[in-house]
């Protein structure tokens, strides 16, 4: 018998209709980019992940899908989310992890004593495992994790805006942000308001909101903001962009006469920017450099106004300054003011914000 006769040629089944098939699937490795049947030139269409020709019923392509019974239909696992798990940023290992149980097994039966001890071990070395070489800061991360997924579950946050600031979170870690007063609930709050603010969830006080369900004060909330936006460059609006204006009104009516008001402010906003490009103070709540630039403006102008008791005493209304930190912001202000500008003429800051306000 001819080779001819005994062997099918790839032509042969692949020119097998559809009717003929049943459920058979065809292995093919790639999908049809044909616009045209390569046999008959006839039209090649895609229907149910299948293109075929449609004079002569040739199969370019076949996607076969797997639609076989699951863990869960067959009833081999308790649990459908725990047999398969997505990739998920909220996660030091992105959820690409084992869940263990504490209590019970697979199908929900408690765990006998000695399942239970075994159980215990095999946590214990998983952890090690999933935490690998840096186990005390990825589990400092996984905790700070942990508050971002609580305060977005009591914000009612959409999904995106929680996994938003667990991105914020883990970038603040890989800069080493965490560390001296900066702790890692500060960390967290400071993530959820930067991604609240940042999408367009529409939230009356969010800062507050957020505050409120952290583990650290509303002050150093609003801190660790500012420190993440500012150490990694993040586009993300301000916490508290009136911050100057805010300090302004709460001195004395006749601590700055009018004219001169708006001249300070004007320079002192100048030197907000510059304060949060350099930075100065990244990890200081923004009122409390929205002050040191308002003492540093008036510093810069002729006819000094402004004593440090009198612009610590304000910014204390809105949140706790001391006149040490006006002195140290201030002069950090100043000499990022005469690096840009290469002088300390107040009218080059006043013309540049003019241009602004245009």
């Amino acid at each position: 018998m001819s080779n001819n006769a005994s062997e099918k040629t790839v032509s042969d089944v692949q020119s097998t209709t559809t009717e003929e098939r049943g459920h058979e699937p065809t292995v093919e490795h790639e999908p049809s980019r044909r616009s045209a049947c390569p046999e008959c030139e006839g039209q090649v269409i895609t229907e149910d992940e299948q293109s075929f020709c449609t004079d002569c019923g040739l199969i370019v392509a076949d996607e076969w899908v797997d639609l076989s019974p699951t863990l869960n239909d067959l009833g081999l696992v308790g649990d459908a989310d725990q047999s398969i798990e997505t990739v998920d940023p909220l996660r030091t290992d992105k959820g690409l992890h084992t869940k263990i149980g504490r209590s019970t097994d697979g199908h929900g039966n408690p765990l006998s004593n000695e399942q239970w001890e075994k159980v215990q071990r095999l946590r214990k070395w998983h952890k090690r495992m999933q935490f690998g070489e840096k186990r005390k800061r990825t589990k400092r991360l996984n905790e700070g994790l942990r508050d971002v997924e609580m305060i977005g579950g009591n914000l009612n946050l959409p999904d995106h805006v929680v996994k938003m600031a667990a991105q914020f979170l883990r970038s603040a870690s890989e800069a080493r942000l965490p560390g001296g007063r900066m702790a890692w609930e500060a960390l967290a709050g400071g993530a959820v308001l930067l991604a609240a603010r940042a999408s367009s969830v529409d939230r009356d006080e969010i800062d507050v909101a957020v505050a409120t369900h952290t583990k650290a004060p509303h002050e150093r909330v609003c801190a660790a903001a500012r420190k993440i936006r500012c150490e990694c460059g993040f586009d993300a609006p301000l916490i508290r962009p009136n911050a100057v204006m805010k300090v302004v009104d709460a001195l004395d009516d006749d601590a700055i006469p009018g004219a001169r008001a708006v001249r300070t402010w004007r320079l002192a906003q100048h030197l907000m920017q510059l304060g949060d490009q350099v930075p100065v103070g990244p990890g200081t709540p923004r009122c409390t450099v929205a002050a040191s630039a308002l003492y540093a403006a008036d510093r810069l102008l002729s006819r000094k106004h402004l004593t440090q008791e009198q612009v610590a005493a304000a910014a204390s209304t809105i949140v706790p300054t001391s006149r040490n930190r006006i002195a140290r912001y201030s002069r950090e202000l100043v000499d990022a003011y005469e690096a840009e500008h290469g002088t300390d003429d107040p009218g080059v800051g006043l013309e540049e914000e003019r241009d602004t306000l245009r």
